[in-house]
Protein backbone atom coordinates (compact mmCIF):
# COMPACT_ATOMS: atom_id res chain seq x y z
CA UNK A 1 0.00 0.00 0.00
CA UNK A 2 2.94 2.63 0.65
CA UNK A 3 4.56 1.26 -2.32
CA UNK A 4 1.25 2.47 -4.28
CA UNK A 5 1.03 6.23 -2.59
CA UNK A 6 4.46 6.34 -3.13
CA UNK A 7 4.16 5.52 -6.51
CA UNK A 8 1.03 7.48 -7.53
CA UNK A 9 2.64 10.54 -5.70
CA UNK A 10 5.28 11.11 -8.02
CA UNK A 11 4.89 14.06 -10.42
CA UNK A 12 3.80 12.95 -13.88
CA UNK A 13 7.08 13.44 -15.62
CA UNK A 14 8.80 11.17 -13.23
CA UNK A 15 5.94 8.54 -13.56
CA UNK A 16 6.59 9.16 -17.63
CA UNK A 17 10.28 8.67 -17.39
CA UNK A 18 10.06 5.53 -15.39
CA UNK A 19 7.77 4.07 -17.71
CA UNK A 20 10.29 4.65 -20.60
CA UNK A 21 12.54 3.30 -18.60
CA UNK A 22 10.56 0.43 -17.54
CA UNK A 23 10.12 -0.41 -21.94
CA UNK A 24 13.55 -1.11 -22.21
CA UNK A 25 13.73 -3.75 -20.33
CA UNK A 26 11.02 -5.26 -22.97
CA UNK A 27 13.28 -7.87 -25.26
CA UNK A 28 15.10 -8.98 -21.86
CA UNK A 29 11.50 -9.79 -20.81
CA UNK A 30 10.69 -11.48 -24.09
CA UNK A 31 13.68 -13.59 -23.53
CA UNK A 32 13.76 -14.46 -19.95
CA UNK A 33 10.14 -15.10 -19.05
CA UNK A 34 8.05 -16.23 -22.03
CA UNK A 35 8.61 -19.21 -24.19
CA UNK A 36 11.18 -17.82 -26.45
CA UNK A 37 14.03 -18.92 -25.42
CA UNK A 38 12.58 -22.53 -25.92
CA UNK A 39 11.47 -22.30 -29.05
CA UNK A 40 14.55 -20.12 -30.28
CA UNK A 41 16.94 -22.86 -29.70
CA UNK A 42 15.13 -25.93 -30.90
CA UNK A 43 14.56 -23.68 -34.43
CA UNK A 44 18.22 -23.15 -34.68
CA UNK A 45 18.89 -26.68 -33.05
CA UNK A 46 16.86 -27.70 -36.85
CA UNK A 47 18.87 -25.57 -38.79
CA UNK A 48 21.93 -26.93 -37.53
CA UNK A 49 20.99 -30.38 -38.02
CA UNK A 50 20.02 -29.83 -41.74
CA UNK A 51 23.62 -28.39 -42.13
CA UNK A 52 22.06 -25.64 -43.96
CA UNK A 53 24.28 -22.81 -42.65
CA UNK A 54 22.38 -19.54 -42.50
CA UNK A 55 18.94 -21.57 -44.25
CA UNK A 56 16.43 -20.40 -43.18
CA UNK A 57 18.49 -16.85 -42.41
CA UNK A 58 18.84 -16.00 -38.82
CA UNK A 59 16.06 -12.69 -39.43
CA UNK A 60 13.29 -15.81 -40.58
CA UNK A 61 14.17 -18.28 -37.21
CA UNK A 62 13.48 -15.16 -34.83
CA UNK A 63 10.67 -14.22 -36.46
CA UNK A 64 9.29 -17.61 -36.60
CA UNK A 65 10.18 -17.74 -32.94
CA UNK A 66 8.41 -14.69 -31.87
CA UNK A 67 4.84 -15.02 -33.20
CA UNK A 68 5.34 -18.95 -32.22
CA UNK A 69 5.82 -17.37 -28.97
CA UNK A 70 2.30 -15.03 -29.30
CA UNK A 71 0.85 -18.16 -29.98
CA UNK A 72 2.26 -19.99 -26.85
CA UNK A 73 1.73 -17.45 -24.33
CA UNK A 74 -1.85 -16.26 -26.02
CA UNK A 75 -3.70 -17.57 -22.45
CA UNK A 76 -1.17 -15.98 -20.50
CA UNK A 77 -1.36 -12.50 -22.75
CA UNK A 78 -5.51 -13.04 -22.49
CA UNK A 79 -5.18 -13.08 -18.87
CA UNK A 80 -2.81 -10.19 -18.53
CA UNK A 81 -5.28 -8.39 -20.86
CA UNK A 82 -8.67 -9.04 -18.80
CA UNK A 83 -7.15 -8.90 -15.12
CA UNK A 84 -4.77 -6.36 -15.25
CA UNK A 85 -4.17 -3.96 -18.59
CA UNK A 86 -8.16 -3.27 -19.22
CA UNK A 87 -9.04 -2.53 -15.27
CA UNK A 88 -6.13 -0.28 -15.33
CA UNK A 89 -6.52 1.90 -18.55
CA UNK A 90 -10.74 2.03 -16.63
CA UNK A 91 -8.89 3.52 -14.25
CA UNK A 92 -10.49 0.76 -11.31
CA UNK A 93 -7.49 -0.17 -10.34
CA UNK A 94 -3.49 2.08 -9.91
CA UNK A 95 -0.64 1.07 -12.19
CA UNK A 96 0.84 -0.61 -9.31
CA UNK A 97 -1.86 -3.12 -8.51
CA UNK A 98 -1.99 -3.66 -12.57
CA UNK A 99 1.59 -4.56 -13.07
CA UNK A 100 1.24 -6.95 -9.72
CA UNK A 101 -1.88 -8.61 -11.14
CA UNK A 102 0.62 -8.72 -15.01
CA UNK A 103 3.61 -10.23 -12.95
CA UNK A 104 1.22 -13.17 -11.29
CA UNK A 105 0.16 -13.94 -14.44
CA UNK A 106 3.60 -14.44 -15.81
CA UNK A 107 4.80 -15.99 -12.78
CA UNK A 108 2.41 -18.84 -13.23
CA UNK A 109 3.60 -19.35 -16.53
CA UNK A 110 7.04 -19.47 -15.56
CA UNK A 111 5.97 -21.80 -12.33
CA UNK A 112 4.11 -24.37 -14.71
CA UNK A 113 7.45 -24.69 -17.03
CA UNK A 114 9.85 -24.78 -14.20
CA UNK A 115 11.77 -27.93 -12.47
CA UNK A 116 10.95 -28.20 -9.04
CA UNK A 117 15.04 -29.17 -8.26
CA UNK A 118 15.93 -25.91 -10.76
CA UNK A 119 13.54 -23.49 -8.44
CA UNK A 120 14.91 -25.23 -5.33
CA UNK A 121 18.35 -24.41 -6.40
CA UNK A 122 18.18 -20.66 -6.37
CA UNK A 123 15.62 -20.67 -3.30
CA UNK A 124 18.78 -22.55 -1.54
CA UNK A 125 21.26 -19.86 -3.34
CA UNK A 126 19.21 -16.58 -1.96
CA UNK A 127 18.76 -17.99 1.46
CA UNK A 128 15.45 -17.43 0.94
CA UNK A 129 13.11 -18.33 4.42
CA UNK A 130 10.58 -21.34 3.45
CA UNK A 131 7.77 -20.66 1.25
CA UNK A 132 4.35 -21.22 1.93
CA UNK A 133 4.02 -22.12 -1.73
CA UNK A 134 5.50 -21.58 -5.05
CA UNK A 135 3.51 -18.85 -6.08
CA UNK A 136 5.26 -16.65 -3.33
CA UNK A 137 8.87 -17.13 -4.74
CA UNK A 138 10.05 -14.12 -5.78
CA UNK A 139 10.74 -12.70 -9.32
CA UNK A 140 14.42 -12.60 -8.80
CA UNK A 141 14.23 -16.25 -7.70
CA UNK A 142 11.80 -17.74 -10.39
CA UNK A 143 13.05 -16.09 -13.59
CA UNK A 144 16.67 -17.52 -13.42
CA UNK A 145 15.15 -20.72 -12.36
CA UNK A 146 12.87 -20.89 -15.23
CA UNK A 147 15.66 -19.74 -17.50
CA UNK A 148 17.82 -22.67 -16.93
CA UNK A 149 14.78 -25.17 -17.12
CA UNK A 150 13.81 -23.86 -20.21
CA UNK A 151 17.54 -24.09 -21.58
CA UNK A 152 17.45 -27.82 -20.36
CA UNK A 153 14.08 -28.88 -21.95
CA UNK A 154 15.82 -26.87 -25.69
CA UNK A 155 18.70 -28.97 -25.53
CA UNK A 156 16.76 -31.91 -24.64
CA UNK A 157 14.48 -31.61 -27.64
CA UNK A 158 17.41 -30.62 -29.72
CA UNK A 159 19.25 -33.50 -28.92
CA UNK A 160 16.39 -36.33 -29.63
CA UNK A 161 15.94 -33.64 -33.24
CA UNK A 162 19.65 -33.94 -34.24
CA UNK A 163 20.04 -38.10 -33.42
CA UNK A 164 17.96 -39.13 -36.86
CA UNK A 165 19.69 -36.52 -38.74
CA UNK A 166 22.99 -37.65 -37.30
CA UNK A 167 21.86 -41.53 -38.62
CA UNK A 168 21.64 -39.79 -41.98
CA UNK A 169 25.24 -38.84 -41.94
CA UNK A 170 26.72 -42.06 -40.74
CA UNK A 171 24.78 -43.91 -43.96
CA UNK A 172 25.99 -41.43 -45.99
CA UNK A 173 29.52 -42.33 -44.93
CA UNK A 174 29.54 -45.47 -44.93
CA UNK A 175 28.06 -46.06 -48.37
CA UNK A 176 30.49 -43.27 -49.64
CA UNK A 177 33.80 -45.33 -48.38
CA UNK A 178 32.36 -48.84 -49.34
CA UNK A 179 32.21 -47.08 -53.41
CA UNK A 180 35.48 -45.97 -52.30
CA UNK A 181 35.08 -41.91 -52.84
CA UNK A 182 36.38 -41.02 -49.59
CA UNK A 183 37.60 -37.61 -50.93
CA UNK A 184 33.98 -36.70 -51.63
CA UNK A 185 32.79 -34.76 -48.34
CA UNK A 186 29.65 -36.67 -46.73
CA UNK A 187 27.77 -33.31 -46.48
CA UNK A 188 27.22 -32.75 -50.07
CA UNK A 189 24.93 -35.97 -50.23
CA UNK A 190 23.56 -35.91 -46.91
CA UNK A 191 22.61 -32.70 -46.71
CA UNK A 192 20.22 -33.21 -49.83
CA UNK A 193 18.91 -36.38 -48.44
CA UNK A 194 18.36 -34.38 -44.91
CA UNK A 195 16.45 -32.17 -46.77
CA UNK A 196 14.20 -34.24 -48.60
CA UNK A 197 13.47 -36.68 -45.46
CA UNK A 198 12.49 -33.19 -43.82
CA UNK A 199 10.43 -31.95 -46.45
CA UNK A 200 8.65 -35.69 -46.78
CA UNK A 201 7.53 -36.11 -43.06
CA UNK A 202 6.74 -32.46 -43.24
CA UNK A 203 9.30 -31.07 -40.87
CA UNK A 204 8.27 -27.47 -40.18
CA UNK A 205 4.56 -27.90 -39.28
CA UNK A 206 5.83 -31.48 -36.50
CA UNK A 207 8.35 -28.79 -35.12
CA UNK A 208 5.74 -26.25 -34.46
CA UNK A 209 3.18 -28.43 -33.28
CA UNK A 210 5.63 -30.26 -30.99
CA UNK A 211 6.83 -27.06 -29.28
CA UNK A 212 3.31 -25.98 -28.97
CA UNK A 213 2.69 -28.88 -27.35
CA UNK A 214 5.47 -28.51 -24.92
CA UNK A 215 3.92 -25.97 -22.90
CA UNK A 216 0.72 -27.88 -22.34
Amino acid sequence: MMQTEAFQGLSPQLRTALFITALTFISSMLVTMTAFTRIVIVLSFVRRALSTQEIPPTQVIIGLSLFLTFFVMGPTIKNIEQNALSPYMQEEITGVESFQRGADELKAFMLKQTRKQDLLLFVEMAQEPSLNSPEETPLRILIPAFVISELKTAFIMGFCLYLPFILVDLVVSVILMALGMMMMPPVVISTPCKILLFILIDGWALIAKALSLSFN
